[in-house]
């Protein structure tokens, strides 16, 4: 592996390891929950600061032997071959940048809104985002599976201590799911260990070159029912709209704007580069597969009666715009996945957090006891009406890039494809602005709205953050793409 850091530092082990080191004594030292909240949040823009220094650093002229810069390395367990290997590529970036711009976000927003065991929860917080930013900065598979495990775990408490009344039956489905596709991608680290002789992911794709064809299907088999749940594809979908309804606001925001990641970023760091035959094989299933979830995730968020659940039904179709990019076979649609990933990270991250606003105002995520907002929430009005506009693809904001390139991806593999995948965008705008018409729009319904107040201070810097980004990508999507080619290009080739 090669690519230095600029700077002649750890960065990548900076970015894991200091928020906890100052954040988690300064959370457990404090006695009072607004200090709590403010360490956490501290914590997390500092490795908000790091991201950035590395997305700065970052060599955006692809070399095969610069493939993964910041590079750190260290022996960890040497008889068994398992080693501390860090390093980021044109894949992992963005991905960085986005975990790294969250978790501020919900240290702030949860300042806001959780009452109860707060210094639990900030400490949860902490220990999600180092297990998240993990999983997209390792390249040996043990570790990868130590930070894939150390995440769950504080999304598991959060849902189950700060979720809503049926939070102990999400809380088990989610485990359930999630612990079956880590059984899965064990599995599948097992039988490339043993068949390769390493666990360095970087390395592995070139012993699977020569590797046997049922070699391959045997590990795409694990890795595609791992990933999958955790994406989630069609049919594996039905722990989320529970997790999300449950969960509290920030977890609804983490969940979607990173986890729901890791199974793309799955696909991408591992399927396609190690067992590539075997996804051409079922490269028609998988793209069926897609374009079902983007249709049913549409007509099911359309008749939905929660606020909530919506958006969470929006996520799965959404995604599956993001794995037809994926396993279209072009470049293009590979950008445009990864663009989108971020984008749907921004957007309904957002839209989670719009929808914490108003119930922790109203009590309510009923769509039918809701409307008329614009009259007492002008400034929320408005925010709704951006986030809305850029989840279902308005052109110079950032769901049209990602949306557009995997479109085009679509119709490089087929025109069928491409057109009702481009259904699945109608079906968007429909849901999203019929959403927005009972919830701001009209007379107010409720009397407990009438003295509803507007978002303070705090969630409009939130959402003012987001809101850069999503414009930013969308008017100058450049500056991103031109991070990812060089990666997405070596996928393809």
């Amino acid at each position: 592996m090669s690519g230095e850091a600029a700077l002649d530092l750890p960065l990548i082990s900076l970015l894991l390891w200091l928020p906890l080191i100052i954040g988690i004594p300064a959370v457990l030292l404090t006695r009072t929950r607004d200090l709590q909240a403010l360490s956490a949040f501290a914590a997390t823009l500092v490795q908000l600061a790091f991201a950035i220094i590395i997305v700065i650093t970052f060599n955006t002229e692809f070399d095969p032997e610069l493939a993964y810069q910041h590079g750190e390395f260290a022996e960890w367990i040497p008889a068994l071959g398992i080693n501390y290997k860090l390093g980021v590529d044109g894949i992992s970036i963005l991905m960085v940048l986005l975990t790294g711009i969250l978790g501020p976000v919900v240290a702030a927003t949860s300042w806001l809104t959780i009452k109860t065991r707060a210094r639990e929860f900030f400490l949860n917080l902490l220990l999600l985002q180092t297990g998240m930013m993990g999983v997209f900065v390792t390249l040996d598979f043990i570790l990868f599976y130590v930070f894939w495990e150390m995440m769950l775990i504080p999304m598991y408490l959060m849902i189950g201590i700060w979720g809503g009344e049926r939070r102990i039956y999400a809380t088990i489905k989610f485990f359930l799911y999630t612990f079956a596709g880590s059984v899965l991608m064990l599995v599948a680290i097992l039988a490339l260990r043993f068949n390769t002789g390493t666990f360095d992911i970087e390395a592995i794709p070139a012993h699977m070159q020569d590797a046997a064809i049922e070699l391959q299907r045997w590990v795409f088999v694990a890795f595609l029912l791992a990933f999958a749940i955790k994406v989630p594809m069609f049919p594996f979908h039905t722990w989320l709209p529970d997790a999300h309804v449950e969960a509290p606001t920030g977890g609804s925001v983490l969940l979607a704007g990173v986890l729901l990641k890791m199974g793309a970023y799955g696909f991408l760091r591992f399927m396609l580069p190690m067992t590539p035959d075997a996804v051409a094989d079922v490269r028609g299933l998988l793209i069926a597969l897609s374009i079902v979830a983007i249709i049913y995730g549409a007509l099911v968020a359309m008749v939905q009666p929660d606020l909530k659940k919506l958006i969470a039904y929006s996520s799965v179709s959404h995604m599956g715009f993001v794995t037809l990019g994926i396993f279209s076979g072009s470049q293009t649609g590979i950008d445009g996945a990864i663009i989108l990933m971020v984008s749907h990270g921004l957007v309904t991250g957002a839209l989670f957090l719009a929808v914490g606003v108003v119930y922790e105002r109203a009590h309510t995520r009923q769509i039918a006891e809701l409307g008329g907002l614009v009259t007492r929430m002008p400034a929320y009005a408005v925010t709704l009406g951006f986030f809305t506009l850029a989840s279902l693809g308005l052109p110079m904001l950032s769901s049209f890039v990602g949306e557009f390139l995997v479109l085009v991806g679509a119709f490089d593999y087929g025109i069928g494809a491409g057109v009702t995948a481009a259904i699945g965008v109608v079906l968007a705008a429909a849901y999203m602005l019929w959403m927005y018409q009972r919830v701001v729009l009209g007379r107010i319904r409720n009397d407990a709205l009438s003295s509803i107040s507007d978002i303070n201070r705090v969630e409009g810097a939130a959402f003012a953050a987001l809101a850069v980004l999503v414009l930013w990508i969308g008017i100058y999507p450049a500056t991103f793409v031109d991070m990812i080619t060089g990666a997405t290009a070596g996928l393809v080739g």
